[in-house]
């Protein structure tokens, strides 16, 4: 198995919360164990953008996306906003790679600065001490000089900023290939297989004369 084992996938409140469910849906496919993490702003942009409607108890929402994605039982685990004893909290216990997408600007800001005033932060906060993957999908236009420094300083950190922002090469032809471009993009970063979208050249035949 390629890639990580255990993941941290934890979705804030910008717009994009296709691009975690489906990363989500791709991740238990792949069959690895995904840390789940919500805010409470993220399930209202979920609720506005997609027919989802996650329960807000961890329980429940870990019952109702195990079912919705088809996961086996223990696969996904979700943890409340202050649930202090999970394994993300700790380095010790931590997954070896953590994605947040969407990112909010507010918790790209609260990560640059190390606030850990809730799970999410913490997460990514030992994930960048413990120098682990950190992939971060901020959703926003356009960027102000606060959010640009903020993710100079996490790139300088070793975090991975992938914008919310697919291509157009492969030719869309629906709203699912556009979400599917840039899940994609966060798999391969963590050499995760995928089928969705191939490598640039992977299918090029030709070359100079």
């Amino acid at each position: 198995m390629s890639g990580p084992e255990r993941i941290t996938l934890a979705m804030t409140g910008a717009s994009g919360a296709q691009y975690g469910l489906r990363l989500l849906d791709c991740l238990v496919r792949e069959e690895r164990e995904v840390h789940f993490l919500i805010s409470k702003a993220a399930q209202l942009v979920m609720a506005t953008e997609t027919d989802v409607q996650l329960p807000a108890k961890p329980q429940a929402a870990q019952m109702f996306l195990t079912e919705y994605t088809g996961a086996a039982a223990g696969q996904i685990r979700v943890y409340g906003k202050e649930d202090w004893m999970s394994p993300v909290a700790s380095g010790s216990g931590a997954p070896a790679a953590m994605v947040v997408v969407p990112c909010s600007t507010g918790t790209l800001s609260a990560i640059a600065t190390g606030a850990c005033n809730n799970l999410i932060e913490r997460a990514a906060d030992v994930t960048l001490k413990e120098r682990r993957q950190l992939i971060l999908v901020p959703r926003e236009a356009p960027f102000s000089t606060i959010h640009l420094e903020n993710m100079l300083k996490l790139s300088q950190m070793g975090a991975v900023i992938l914008p919310a922002a697919p291509g157009f090469y492969h030719q869309p032809q629906t709203i699912d290939d556009l979400v599917d471009f840039v899940v994609a993009r966060i798999l391969n970063l963590l050499d995760i297989p995928q089928d969705m979208l191939p490598r640039w050249g992977e299918h090029h035949i030709g070359g100079e004369e």
